[in-house]
């Protein structure tokens, strides 16, 4: 009876539900695969442009205009991902739109984090008439949508990368603002703010250096989810034509130019889309991951 108790003990234990159990918990505490693909698709490709692409992302060749990827029949690995309806290598584009993806976003975020964080923490401290305009001007903000906005900045000033960064980062920065606000009403009265009113801290000391650090895991953690949502914007933005200029190889911007190819070179659009699919999945999922382990009500609950 013993021996049988052990031995269905152990093909409980090697299960495939308790295998897919313990493959999933190690996913969900080392992010491995969407940390990987993240250098893979975004971060390697974007710092080892010049390096990595075979060929110069602007330089066009009618001769070889629409040439098949590799693996198709007819396919060269001198164009490994084929070429565009200008004959630029696709490949080489899509390394340098990974680095026009990342500095937009990182630039976008720092923007917007840095205005939503200031009126966020000015708006829940203060609270009275400061609170009331800020929220105000949160609503205003939230009521435009972020494509009519386009429209006016690049109506009045022309389509740049720039121009891209400030529409993403007035479009988002409303969002840090109502987190940080609600995360600073919670901390306004506590103890340890208390304690340096009374020792005569400034008001600039008590946020800067008593209520930021205690939002600094949601910011990071917002920021980390709002990437992909950059990215999404701004492959939009391109898409329409009001974001990232030709011939910049922006994702969005090889989209657009590959949808009047998709029966017939499927690949210009398609394979960019991949990128902006692969690394906005992988930001969210990790994203995820640093709230579970950032946020102690989680952990306490995981546990």
């Amino acid at each position: 009876m013993a021996i049988d108790m052990d031995l269905r003990q152990g093909n409980r234990t090697g299960s495939p539900v308790e295998i897919l159990g313990k493959f999933y918990k190690t996913l969900r505490d080392l992010p491995i695969i969407w940390v990987s693909i993240l250098l893979v698709v975004l971060v390697i490709p974007a710092i080892f442009a010049p390096i990595i692409a075979p060929h110069d992302p602007y330089e066009g060749d009618i001769a070889n205009r629409l040439d098949v990827p590799v693996w198709y029949e007819g396919g060269s690995w001198d164009h490994i991902l084929g070429t565009d309806r200008l004959g630029r290598d696709l490949l080489s584009r899509l390394i340098y739109g990974s680095r026009i993806a990342l500095f937009v976003s990182m630039t976008a975020l720092l923007i917007s984090a840095t205005i939503g964080t200031t009126l966020g923490l000015l708006s829940g401290y203060f609270g009275g008439w400061p609170d009331h305009i800020i929220q105000r001007v949160v609503d205003i903000k939230s009521s435009i949508p972020a494509i009519l906005l386009a429209l006016i900045f690049v109506s009045i000033f022309g389509p740049s990368i720039f121009i891209a960064i400030s529409i993403i980062a007035i479009f988002l920065w409303n969002r840090y603002t109502r987190l940080i606000r609600a995360e600073t009403l919670s901390l306004r009265n506590q103890d340890f703010v208390a304690r340096a009113k009374v020792a005569g801290c400034s008001t600039t000391r008590i946020i800067i250096k008593h209520i930021l650090p205690n939002v600094v895991n949601t910011l990071i953690v917002l920021a980390t989810l709002e990437v992909g949502t950059v990215i999404i914007l701004e492959s939009t933005l391109s898409f329409l034509g009001v974001g990232i200029p030709r011939p910049i190889p922006a994702w969005g911007v090889m989209v657009s130019d590959g949808r009047n190819y998709l029966a017939v070179a499927w690949w210009i659009a398609i394979l960019p889309g991949v990128g902006i699919f692969l690394t906005v999945l992988s930001l969210n999922l990790f994203g995820d991951w640093l709230r579970d382990h950032l946020d102690p009500k989680l952990r306490q609950v995981q546990r």
